[in-house]
């Protein structure tokens, strides 16, 4: 659904960028062209406004009407740029957001289809970018999250974050964060030395094993959609 760029281009920011490159429907006066007029360079001044300013990161995102917008990262993070890219030949500024970052920071991870873990680059702290409101994403900061190893997902109801290991330390250390219906977030608890780690989808439970013993990150809508289900499949077998 979404990438990221920072000092280099993402696989799908380069997506983006070969996409106006390839236009070739843009005004000979406005654009550079080869001879065959196959590729087409759109720059910057061609573009809205804050498409002329320099970023520090991208981040692409699929809407659930069909559009594609790309946000572009300023001012040191202080600043989110929105643009409309469905279309590369008709590029629209949709505005722009303020931000209360710490800084610049990276985007890591989408979590769901409506949000994206970001990473500031200085610092341990992560935050959430909620892209609900697409022309108006927010961030919220995870408080207590310190570690920066591998992340995994638990469906659109939240993630872990793990340490990193080493031949020194076979063990990880987990730190589990709720993101769904959480007015603030805030890293649930946290899970020291993790030996092995197992998920049944069926019912999105996550087990943890550690030297004090098993734990388990349950899910309960899951386990209610799965019920669900099996109800449903006992009423069309058996017609009662």
């Amino acid at each position: 659904m979404q990438r990221n760029a920072g000092g280099k281009l993402s696989k799908s920011s380069r997506q983006v960028a070969i996409a106006i490159v390839a236009s070739a429907v843009v005004a000979a006066t406005a654009v550079r062209a080869n001879p065959s007029n196959n590729i087409v360079l759109v720059p910057p001044t061609r573009l809205p406004e804050l498409a002329r300013q320099s970023g520090d990161a991208m981040l692409l995102h699929e809407t659930s009407d069909g559009r594609t917008l790309l946000y572009i990262e300023q001012n040191l993070g202080a600043r989110l740029a929105i643009f409309d890219v469905t279309d590369p030949v008709h590029i629209k500024d949709e505005g722009s957001v303020q931000l209360d970052t710490a800084g610049p920071f990276d985007f890591v991870s989408p979590l769901g289809k409506q949000a994206e873990l970001i990473r500031f680059r200085q610092g341990h702290e992560s935050a959430v970018l909620d892209l609900h409101k697409e022309k108006v994403p927010n961030l919220k900061i995870v408080q207590g999250l310190t570690l920066r190893g591998p992340i995994t997902h638990l469906g659109n109801d939240g993630f872990t974050v793990t340490s990193q290991a080493s031949q020194m330390q076979p063990t990880q250390d987990y730190q589990v964060v709720e993101t769904a219906n959480a007015p603030d977030l805030r890293h649930a608890f946290d899970v020291k030395q993790v030996r092995g780690e197992v998920t049944n989808a069926s019912t999105g439970t996550t087990f943890l094993l550690t030297e004090n013993g098993l734990f388990l990150i349950r899910r309960p809508a899951v386990e209610s959609e799965k019920r669900r289900r099996e109800q449903e499949w006992f009423w069309e077998h058996t017609g009662s």
